[in-house]
């Protein structure tokens, strides 16, 4: 049986539950979570989901998912493929990790430099906690990339570490290991 892929992201008010309710319209409907990321973002809990479903089912999954709406939340589907790996043949996985004092702008300056350079983000985690003796706002940033082949490790760590420095964070990156 041919299968559907989709990209759900549903947002509502934090409540227990949340990611029950979603996974149970998924599982009624004949779908599979094949991937999901979720959180609390302030007071709201945000779902980020790739579900499969039969081509058969695949339509009234979207409805049904639609149709928490009328649950508070804000839902939308997107139908996708699985992914295209010849689209990034050649290219080398790294994780970054950045840490330094929380201010406006590290995020953009990061991806700045990474779109600039034709990289990949595969993932991208971000936070801000407080330092456990000051409780001064720490910025802590960890992501997987996919960097074109051309560009080398010695090149791109130089570059990273600049970024870092014209931030005031630290930049780390290494080969990811999955």
């Amino acid at each position: 049986m041919t299968q559907q892929a989709l990209v759900l992201t549903a947002t509502g008010p934090d409540k227990p539950g949340i990611v029950e309710r979603v996974t149970d319209v998924v599982e009624e409907h004949g779908g599979n979570v094949v991937a999901s990321r979720a959180m609390r973002l302030g007071g709201e809990f945000a779902i980020l989901m790739l579900v499969s479903a039969s081509t058969d089912h695949a339509d009234a999954l979207r409805e049904a998912l639609r149709a928490l709406r009328d649950d508070e939340f804000q839902v939308a589907t997107r139908l996708t493929t699985r992914g295209n790996v010849q689209k990034y043949a050649g290219y080398i996985p790294y994780e970054i990790k950045i840490r330094g004092a929380d201010h406006e702008g590290i995020v953009h300056s990061v991806t700045h430099y990474l779109a600039s350079q034709g990289i990949n983000i595969e993932t991208l985690d971000t936070n801000v906690r407080k330092a456990p003796m000051t409780g001064t706002p720490l910025f802590e940033m960890e992501a997987v990339v996919l960097v074109p082949g051309e560009l080398g490790y010695h090149d791109l760590r130089e570059a990273l570490d600049e970024v870092g420095d014209q931030s005031g964070v630290d930049a780390e990156i290494v080969p990811y290991t999955g």
